[in-house]
């Protein structure tokens, strides 16, 4: 008989699982300071005051920018809350996935920058920009889609959760990928059609983001509130 003892688990192995309210709270954290972050990019140069509404007008690229990217950090937050919300824990390979989505929600200031100042160029910048932009945000829609999926694989999703409802979210946060592929596609002719495809592709979720939840809370309380057979 072996005297051979197995070797403990590491504290960073994938089986270990936790609750989710931490990297609810960490998350949401993020998603509020990178909105923040959005808003203080918007400016009107110094010395406008002569022609102050003038100044506020021409910062129109900004105003779009800024819209897109609020647009789509919110629905990118909706269907953070539809993963978290139908999971029972979280384990270490889900919380990589969700710092991932994390960098590239606190980068987003930046290519929304971007885009604010090169958007009227009407050259290569700003094409390079736009297309910059839309694989940023490809890659954000991508992420969120990838975090449910692997918590639906990996037996995170709530036993309580009917199949129905697991399918309805995988069909939600599958990624907007004809969306954005058309608009990085765009983008190389026509940058500001490209920007909006990139608007309409996130205000489209806001709606359906926000529906799952709702259902699954009221057919629980149909079912706890209803008279004994």
């Amino acid at each position: 008989m072996s005297s051979r003892k197995r070797a403990p688990r590491l504290p960073g192995h994938r089986l270990l699982r936790r609750t989710t309210s931490r990297m609810d709270a960490f998350s949401d954290g993020v998603f509020a300071i990178a909105i923040t972050i959005l808003v203080l990019e918007i400016s009107v140069p110094e010395g406008s005051s002569d022609d102050l509404l003038q100044a506020i007008l021409d910062q129109w690229p900004s105003y779009l920018a800024y819209v897109v990217s609020f647009a789509t950090i919110g629905a990118v937050w909706l269907k953070h809350t539809v993963v978290t919300d139908l999971i029972k824990n979280a384990d270490q390979t889900l919380l990589r996935l969700n710092l991932g989505l994390l960098l590239l929600v606190s980068f987003l200031p930046f290519p929304t920058r971007l885009v604010a100042e090169n958007i009227t160029e009407g050259s290569e910048p700003e094409r390079i920009a736009v297309v910059f932009y839309g694989i940023i945000l490809l890659l954000m829609s991508s992420v969120i889609g990838l975090m449910w999926r692997y918590s639906v694989r990996a037996g995170l999703v709530d036993d309580e959760i009917d199949p129905e409802d697991i399918h309805a979210a995988t069909k939600l946060l599958a990624p907007a990928l004809g969306f954005y592929v058309v608009a990085l596609a765009v983008g190389f002719f026509a940058p500001q059609v490209a920007v909006g495809i990139m608007l309409l592709a996130a205000v489209l979720f806001w709606i359906p983001a926000s529906v799952l939840p709702i259902r699954r809370k009221d057919r629980h309380d149909g079912d706890a509130g209803a008279p004994p057979a």
